[in-house]
């Protein structure tokens, strides 16, 4: 009779790294996963290795603040890597003014914004989905939820961002394809005008109206993360479809427009999915709401703090992108948090021509509810 063996210990983690890595996120209030992917990595290495700090709310009007903040992160020689989390207007200023005093940090963008000619010389990495074919697929997604017309919403400021302006015209050029009526709507800016109320009043109201003209398999995106939760609470309400977040995430406006209160889901995501699935089918709303497996924000702020780790220990090159080691660092996260690998398109960005080999675009399969 055989001996039964004990159970193969694994090797320890190695959880040190030379340094600091200093976080900037957006508030809580403005986008909860770009906060959480910050809190996340705070809770794994401590406070003393990782040092968060956030945005102001009201950006636009307070870019000295940005400033402000970049400069004192530099005082601190400790920190040799910078994560930034949103790329927002006025981030290029307060890294230009960071790179004043200092030359020697390793910067990280996330969810881009600016010209990839303007932050690609900023940053060491820029992290971003795929958003041509994020445009691409996410028509096709709608019509496999049964979509006969797609709603666009959005408004001048965003429409003057050159990554939303490609997936803007990928999913017009998409739904001709497949056969979409294709709906351009405006709607108020959360951050101008009359200010965010307005924005999500507008929102409320306007969602019914398109359901009642064109029939309930609408499908409706936003490009702005604060209109999430009420658009997908009015689609909802009115029986429509929504394929994906502006940035695709189980959390983002999901919890608020289920009615999920639950400080798990962001250790246990797989719990949530769950909780999210059932009470989309309560509404009867099965298979019309969709978003991808995992959020792109945690996920592009916890691989791109893996990477930048092996960048301090030199086990990556300083002169260019190791794309097998980003992609082991994003399959590993992704395996950590739902317990399974799940497939992983990485591709280097391009603009009229010009390849961008610091800037990693993603694709990923969608979760439907």
């Amino acid at each position: 009779m055989l001996k039964e063996q004990p159970p193969e210990k694994k090797p320890a983690v190695d959880m040190s790294f030379p340094g600091k890595i200093a976080i900037v996120s957006d508030s809580l209030v403005t986008n909860e996963d770009s906060f959480h992917s910050a809190e996340q990595l705070v809770a794994k290495y401590n406070s003393d290795k990782i040092i968060h700090v956030t945005w102001p709310e009201n950006f636009i009007a307070e870019q000295d603040k940005m400033i402000g903040i970049l400069s004192d992160l530099a005082l601190d020689k400790e920190i040799r890597v910078l994560i930034i989390n949103q790329d927002i207007p006025g981030t290029n200023v307060a890294v230009d003014n960071l790179k004043k005093t200092r030359d020697d940090i390793f910067i990280i963008y996330c969810i881009l914004h600016e010209k990839a000619a303007d932050i690609a010389t900023r940053a060491n990495l820029l992290l971003a989905q795929n958003e041509s074919g994020v445009g691409a697929e996410i028509v096709k997604q709608a019509k496999k939820q049964g979509a006969k017309v797609f709603v666009h919403y959005s408004f001048p400021r965003h429409m003057s961002i050159p990554l939303i302006i490609n997936r803007y015209e990928m999913i017009r050029k998409t739904c001709a394809a497949e056969g979409l009526l294709f709906v351009d709507a405006t709607t108020p800016d959360p951050v101008k005008e009359a200010g965010l109320s307005e924005a999500l009043q507008f929102i409320i109201e306007d969602v019914p109206k398109h359901v009642a003209k064109y029939g309930d398999d609408t499908a409706f995106f936003a490009t702005n993360c604060r209109l999430q939760a009420p658009l997908i609470k009015a689609v909802i309400d009115n029986h429509a479809i929504f394929p994906q977040p502006c940035c695709p995430s189980p959390f983002h406006g999901f919890p608020e427009a289920l009615g999920i209160k639950n400080d798990r889901m962001w250790t246990d995501i797989n719990n949530f999915i769950g909780e999210a699935s059932r009470l989309a089918a309560e509404k009867n709303m099965t298979d019309r709401l969709s978003t991808w497996p995992v959020s792109a924000s945690l996920m592009f702020v916890n691989a791109g703090a893996e990477y930048a780790i092996k960048w301090l220990k030199g086990t990556v090159p300083k002169d260019r992108i190791d794309v097998r080691t980003l992609a082991n660092c994003m399959n590993g996260y992704v395996k950590e948090v739902v317990g399974e690998g799940i497939e992983i398109d990485i591709t280097s960005y391009s603009d009229n021509g010009i390849i961008y080999d610091n800037i990693k675009t993603l694709l990923m399969s969608y979760l439907d509810f």
